[in-house]
C-alpha cells in the first residue's frame, strides 16, 4: 500500500494538470478522469485538498502581484474602463451597421435567389434545347434513313440506321420517341431488306429475259471461233492435229478477247446481286439470302423449260430458243460463281446444269418421231453440237449430251438408209438393163469420174457416140454411194466424238445397203426370161463388185485414227460375187433351155432310105443361135465368161444331141440316118472350129466317137477294150451298146 506522502504529491501533480489544461474539453476530461481515478483509489479528499490548497497559492500569488502594480492596475482599469466605453459605442455603430449590412444582405439574399432560379430554369431550357436537338438529329437520321432507301442507297440507309441506333439514340433513351424508334429498327431493316431483294428480283427478271439472247451471242461468238480454227487449221500440216476448245486452240485464240458479259450486243452488271450480297451480310442473314437465291434460280430454270418442243419449224427455232436460253442462263450461274464464289457453289452450279441437259434431251427426244428427213436432223445435230462446244469452253460437262448425240446417229443412219433404200430401189427397179450409151465426151467424163469404172481404151481412143458395158444404174447407184458416205461423215463436222461409230455404222450400212438393195434386187431379175437383161445384170453385177473392192480401199482412207488398223472386208463383196455365179447360171440355163428348144425341134428320119446332103435345120438354128448370142447379147461379157458360157452350151448340146437317138421311142436307126446325125455333128465341129479355142472342141469328143462307132465298119471292135479305150473311150459304155443295137437292128 503506497504511503500517504506519494499519494498527496500525486494528487498535486493531477491537479496541476487539470488547471493546466489547455482548452476547457482537455480541462473537462482532466477532471473527470482526477474524480473517476480519486474515488476508485480513496483519494477523492486528497484530490479536494490539493485543489483547495492550489486555490489559495494562486490567489497569494496574484495579490501579491496585484500590490506590486496597483497604480498601473488602476490606471490600466481606467484605460480599459474608456475603452469598455469606446468599445461600447463602437459596438452600437456596430449593430447599427450590422442592421443595415443584414438588410441589405436579405435583398442581395433575394435576387442571389432570384438568380440561382434563373439559372436553373436557363439549364432546364439548355437541356430541353439539347434534348430537343438530339431528337431532332434522331428525327433527322431516321429520314435520312427513308431518303436513302427512296434513292436505293440501300447500304448508306443501313449504316445510318446502324449509326441511328448504337450511337444517336442512345443519346435519348429517356424519351419515348428512343423507344419508338428502336421499336421500328427490325421493320426497317426488314424494310431495307425486302427494297433490296425487290431490286435483285428486277434483276434476276431482266436477266432471264436476257439469257436467250446472251446464249445467241455466246453461240455467234463460237461460230467465229469454229472459222478462225478452220483457217488456222488449213494452214497447218497436220490439220486435225488440236480441235476446238483445246489446249492449243485456246492459245492460238487468245489474242481475240472477247467478253461474253459485256459487249457492244449484251452487257450484264452484277451490282444488284453484290449490294444484295453485301446487305444481308451486314443483316447477318447471308445463309437465307443463299437459299431465297438458289430457290428462285431454281423456279427460273423451270420457267426456262417449255413443256415441248418441235423439230420440224422451218428455222429451227424452237430448239435454238431452248438451247440459247440453258447457255444464257448456265453462263450466267458460272460467272456469278466466279465473281461471287460464296454465293453458289460447283456443285449446285452442276446440278442445275445436268437437269437442264436432261430435260432438254428429254424433250429432243419426244419430238424426234416428227424428224424424217436426215438434213434437217443434221441441222439439229449442228445447232447441239454448237450448244456442246459453247457449253465445253466455260468448263461445264458434256458427257450426257455427247452421248445423246449417239441417239441422234443412230436416227441419222436411220433416215440415211431409208431414203438411199428408196432411191436404189427406184434405181433398180427403173433401170433399162441395156449397156450405156454415150453421146458426148463431157457426158462420158461425168459417168467415169462418178464411177469406178477403168475403161479399156484411153479417152483420146474413144469415139462418141459409143457404149459403155453397164447399164445406166451403175454410175447412178456409184453416185448415190458417194452421196451415201459423204452424207455418213458429214454428222463428224464440227463435233462428234465417236468417229469409230460413225466408221463401224457407214461399213454395216453401206453393206446392208448394197447386199439387200442392190445385189439381191439384181438377183430377184435373174428369174426373167429375157437373156440380154441377164446378161446385163451380171455386167452390172461384175462392177458392182469392182466397185465393192475400190470402196474398202476409199473405206480405209476415209475412216478416223480411232479406227485405223486392218483392211476392211465387205460383205457385199462376196454377195456380187455369189450373185455373179447365180447369174451366170441363169445365163447357162436360158442357153442351155434355147438349146433344148432347138433339139426338141430336130426331125431326124432314122429309117431314112436316101442321104442328106444339108446339115438340118436345127443345126443350123442352133448355130447361128450360138453365134449371134456372142456377138450381141454376150458381147459385153469378159472373155473367159464367154468361154464359160460356150463351153457349158456345147458341152450341153453335145449332150442333147446324143440322147435324141439314145430315145426309148427309137428303136432302129439306118445307115442314112446315122450320116445324117454324122452331117449335123460335123457342121457344129466346124463352127466350133471357127470359135478358136481348141478347149471347146472337147465338148464334142463323145457325140463325134459316138457317130464314128455307128459308123464303124466293125462294130465288133467296141466290144474289145483295149480297141474301144482307144478309138471310142469318150463312149458312155452303155450308150454305145444301145445306139448299136437299135444300128444293127435295122
Amino acid at each position: 500500500m503506497p504511503s500517504l506522502v506519494d499519494q498527496g504529491h500525486h494528487t498535486d501533480v493531477v491537479a496541476q494538470h487539470i488547471v493546466l489544461a489547455a482548452s476547457e474539453t482537455e480541462y473537462f476530461h482532466e477532471l473527470i478522469s482526477a474524480i473517476k481515478n480519486a474515488e476508485i483509489g480513496g483519494g477523492g479528499q486528497h484530490l479536494l485538498q490539493s485543489l483547495g490548497l492550489y486555490s489559495i497559492d494562486r490567489e497569494s500569488e496574484i495579490e501579491s502581484i496585484c500590490s506590486l502594480y496597483q497604480q498601473g492596475f488602476v490606471s490600466s482599469v481606467n484605460q480599459l474602463q474608456e475603452v469598455r466605453d469606446g468599445s461600447f459605442t463602437l459596438m452600437t455603430d456596430v449593430l447599427g451597421l450590422n442592421s443595415s449590412i443584414q438588410s441589405s444582405i436579405e435583398a442581395l439574399s433575394q435576387q442571389k435567389k432570384a438568380l440561382v432560379d434563373c439559372r436553373a430554369v436557363r439549364q432546364k431550357i439548355n437541356d430541353a434545347d439539347q434534348a430537343l436537338h438530339n431528337c431532332l438529329e434522331v428525327l433527322r437520321l431516321a429520314n435520312q434513313v427513308y431518303d436513302l432507301l427512296g434513292k436505293k442507297i440501300y447500304y448508306s440507309a443501313l449504316r445510318a440506321l446502324d449509326e441511328l441506333q448504337n450511337v444517336h439514340l442512345l443519346e435519348v433513351t429517356q424519351y419515348r420517341i428512343a423507344d419508338l424508334i428502336q421499336k421500328s429498327v427490325p421493320a426497317t431493316k426488314k424494310l431495307v431488306g425486302d427494297a433490296v431483294m425487290a431490286d435483285l428480283n428486277t434483276w434476276l427478271f431482266r436477266i432471264r429475259e436476257t439469257s436467250q439472247f446472251l446464249g445467241e451471242v455466246s453461240f455467234y461468238h463460237t461460230e467465229q471461233r469454229r472459222t478462225r480454227h478452220k483457217d488456222r487449221s488449213e494452214k497447218i500440216v497436220p490439220s486435225t492435229s488440236f480441235m476446238l476448245n483445246s489446249a492449243v486452240e485456246l492459245v492460238a485464240d487468245e489474242d481475240e478477247e472477247f467478253d461474253i458479259l459485256d459487249n457492244e450486243d449484251v452487257q450484264v452488271d452484277f451490282t444488284p446481286l453484290f449490294e444484295c450480297m453485301h446487305i444481308h451480310d451486314a443483316l447477318g442473314q447471308m445463309e437465307s439470302f443463299k437459299v431465297d437465291y438458289a430457290f428462285t434460280r431454281r423456279q427460273q430454270k423451270e420457267l426456262l423449260m417449255p413443256a415441248s418442243i418441235t423439230l420440224i419449224d422451218l428455222d429451227g427455232a424452237s430448239l435454238s430458243e431452248l438451247l440459247e436460253g440453258i447457255a444464257g442462263f448456265a453462263l450466267i450461274e458460272k460467272a456469278t460463281m466466279k465473281k461471287a464464289p460464296n454465293l453458289r457453289s460447283m456443285v449446285e452450279i452442276d446440278e442445275l446444269w445436268e437437269t437442264m441437259c436432261l430435260t432438254a434431251i428429254t424433250l429432243i427426244s419426244k419430238a424426234l418421231y416428227e424428224v424424217a428427213n436426215a438434213e434437217l436432223l443434221l441441222k439439229i445435230k449442228g445447232v447441239l453440237a454448237l450448244f456442246i462446244q459453247t457449253m465445253s469452253s466455260w468448263g461445264y460437262p458434256v458427257g450426257s449430251l455427247d452421248a445423246f448425240l449417239l441417239t441422234l446417229f443412230d436416227k441419222y443412219a436411220e433416215l440415211l438408209k431409208r431414203r438411199f433404200s428408196d432411191d436404189f430401189q427406184e434405181i433398180v427397179s427403173t433401170d433399162d438393163y441395156m449397156p450405156m450409151p454415150i453421146h458426148k465426151s463431157d457426158e462420158y467424163d461425168k459417168v467415169v469420174n462418178v464411177s469406178w469404172y477403168t475403161p479399156e481404151k484411153s479417152r483420146d481412143e474413144l469415139r462418141f457416140p459409143c457404149v459403155l458395158p453397164f447399164s445406166q444404174m451403175y454410175p447412178l447407184c456409184c453416185i448415190d454411194i458417194r452421196n451415201f458416205l459423204n452424207q455418213f461423215y458429214f454428222f463428224s463436222d464440227d463435233h462428234f466424238r465417236h468417229p469409230k461409230v460413225i466408221d463401224d455404222a457407214l461399213k454395216s450400212s453401206l453393206d446392208e445397203l448394197l447386199c439387200e438393195k442392190v445385189c439381191h434386187s439384181l438377183v430377184d431379175r435373174l428369174s426373167s426370161q429375157y437373156l440380154g437383161q441377164i446378161v446385163q445384170i451380171l455386167i452390172n453385177l461384175e462392177h458392182f463388185e469392182i466397185a465393192c473392192r475400190e470402196l474398202e480401199q476409199l473405206l480405209v482412207s476415209a475412216r478416223s485414227s480411232a479406227s485405223a488398223g486392218s483392211a476392211i472386208a465387205l460383205r457385199a463383196s462376196e454377195e456380187f460375187r455369189s450373185s455373179k455365179k447365180t447369174a451366170e447360171k441363169r445365163i447357162f440355163e436360158l442357153v442351155n433351155s434355147k438349146i433344148d428348144d432347138l433339139i426338141g425341134t430336130a426331125e431326124y428320119d432314122w429309117t431314112a432310105s436316101r442321104l442328106e446332103n444339108e446339115p438340118s435345120n436345127y443345126m443350123q438354128t442352133l448355130t447361128r443361135y450360138l453365134s449371134n448370142i456372142m456377138t450381141t447379147v454376150l458381147l459385153g461379157l469378159p472373155t473367159e465368161i464367154k468361154e464359160l458360157i460356150y463351153f457349158d452350151a456345147l458341152s450341153h448340146a453335145a449332150t442333147m444331141i446324143l440322147s435324141v437317138p439314145l430315145s426309148p421311142d427309137i428303136r432302129s436307126i439306118s445307115r442314112h440316118g446315122v450320116a445324117a446325125l454324122a452331117k449335123d455333128v460335123q457342121y457344129l465341129t466346124e463352127f466350133v472350129d471357127t470359135l478358136g479355142n481348141p478347149i471347146l472342141k472337147e465338148n464334142l469328143d463323145e457325140l463325134q466317137q459316138t457317130v464314128a462307132l455307128m459308123q464303124a465298119d466293125n462294130s465288133d471292135e467296141y466290144y474289145d477294150v483295149a480297141t474301144r479305150n482307144k478309138k471310142y473311150g469318150r463312149v458312155d459304155a452303155v450308150n454305145g451298146s444301145i445306139l448299136l443295137e437299135k444300128y444293127m437292128n435295122p
